[in-house]
């Protein structure tokens, strides 16, 4: 069983005894794709060591999460673009809109999020979209950009019907992590009605631990978990869920 992690800070973990620990227990539960998000300018070289080490297993992407978008977001951003001339690059993430901490930062991170879409689009790449609390304000961008380059995956997709079917129709997949095994998030019912050809598993750890972890320190490994509800919601096995998710992810990103 081939799983594919498409959205996990394991490079947090900086001790290279745990970092080692943590990918040997994916490998031990079939979790050997693990796609590596950035989020400001200090977390590029630990995604690059964690790469270098485990070349045929970890990818990077390169973004500036909405939440470190601030006055001086236009020189990051020009530093985060030089640094992909010599950097083997498979998305354009984690970007997008998060208003749940600040709202006050909306104008920045629209233009911050619609720049790094036309990074993604000369690059032919997709974007992986942060979203929190911003619907609306993310779908407007995503319209204005409409085209056929634009694609990707909605992160932490945990929206509701409408909203997941617009995603699609934008040419995104969804992205579920543990937030599916939560009794209450109703996202098991939404999906009812969506294809699984349609979504990519992901973990966002260390955030989000999948139930039996739920409030605990999240790990790449949990994918496992996440993998085994959205089996029980499409009345299919485990193996199939990772192949077809795994196979998504291969669309998206190209490898």
């Amino acid at each position: 069983m081939l799983l594919t992690d498409t959205h996990t800070h394991l490079y947090y973990e900086t001790d290279t005894e745990k970092q080692a620990s943590l990918m040997q227990r994916c490998f031990d539960v079939g979790v050997s794709r693990l796609f590596l998000p950035n989020v400001d300018l200090a977390s590029i070289p630990q995604i690059d060591e964690l790469v270098n080490r485990y070349p045929g297993n970890c990818f990077a992407m390169t973004g500036l999460h909405p939440c470190d978008v601030k006055e001086d977001y236009e020189l990051v951003l020009d530093a985060i673009c030089e640094n992909m001339i010599d950097r083997q690059i498979y998305a354009i993430g984690e970007i997008g809109i998060d208003l749940h901490w600040d709202k006050t930062s909306l104008e920045f991170q629209r233009i911050a999020f619609k720049e790094q879409i036309k990074w993604a689009k000369d690059l032919e790449l997709p974007i992986v979209i942060h979203c929190r609390e911003a619907f609306d304000e993310v779908f407007e961008v995503l319209e204005e950009e409409r085209d056929p380059l634009l694609h990707g995956i909605f992160h932490c997709f945990t929206g509701n019907l409408e909203q997941a079917k617009q995603a699609i129709d934008l040419g995104f997949y969804l992205g579920i992590g543990g937030v599916v095994t939560y009794k209450n998030s109703g996202l098991d019912v939404v999906l009812k009605d969506i294809p699984l050809d349609k979504l990519v598993l992901e973990t966002d750890s260390p955030y989000l631990a999948p139930v039996p972890f739920r409030g605990k320190t999240n790990e790449s490994s949990y994918l496992v978990y996440i993998a085994e509800k959205v089996a029980e919601i499409y009345g299919v096995n485990v193996e199939e869920v990772a192949t077809v998710t795994t196979a998504n992810s291969k669309v998206i990103f190209n490898i």
